[in-house]
């Protein structure tokens, strides 16, 4: 994961310190955290992913990279596809992935802010002033070996069923 990525992600800017870093990561998990946020455990793989990336860093980023972004939009889309049966949704870096049954999804994943990589097989959500150079060269494996990966639990969605009726 790049540093202004994991930045943007616990919401830092300017001078950056393991100390800000450590207050960064525990904002971030709390407004996240499981208990409260139903895609709160694919967040946590994201917020710690940036904190590992950050924990040692010390320097200074000049861009504005508020957390309210990305970090609010990856939230809402994780939440959006996270009861979608037959999805595997993967963590690598600051980018997610899904495969899996994701036709009857298309439109669900699109509406979420999903992008689809034909050569990949896959749909990803990524930042959106994310700039490529490399047009889609690397394989799933390459971008696994390169940025790591979490895979994500996908949830069922819980349907009340009436006895009697």
């Amino acid at each position: 994961m790049k540093h202004t990525d994991a930045a943007k992600i616990l919401g830092l800017s300017g001078e950056i310190t393991p100390d800000r870093v450590k207050e960064a990561f525990r904002q971030s998990a709390k407004k996240y955290h499981p208990d409260i946020n139903p895609a709160g455990a694919e967040m946590m793989k994201v917020i710690n992913a940036s904190f590992e990336c950050l924990k040692d860093y010390t320097g200074t980023l000049e861009e504005d990279l508020s957390e309210d972004g990305y970090t609010a939009s990856l939230n809402e889309a994780l939440n959006a596809i996270i009861t979608c049966s037959g999805l595997s949704i993967e963590v690598c870096g600051a980018w997610v992935w899904v495969i899996g049954d994701t036709f009857k999804h298309k439109k669900i994943l699109k509406e979420s802010g999903f992008r689809y990589a034909s050569k990949k097989q896959s749909w990803y959500f990524r930042p959106e002033d994310w700039k490529s150079y490399s047009r889609g060269n690397f394989s799933m494996s390459d971008i696994r070996d390169r940025y790591g990966s979490n895979g994500v639990a996908v949830k069922p969605s819980k349907k009340l069923i009436f006895k009697g009726e």
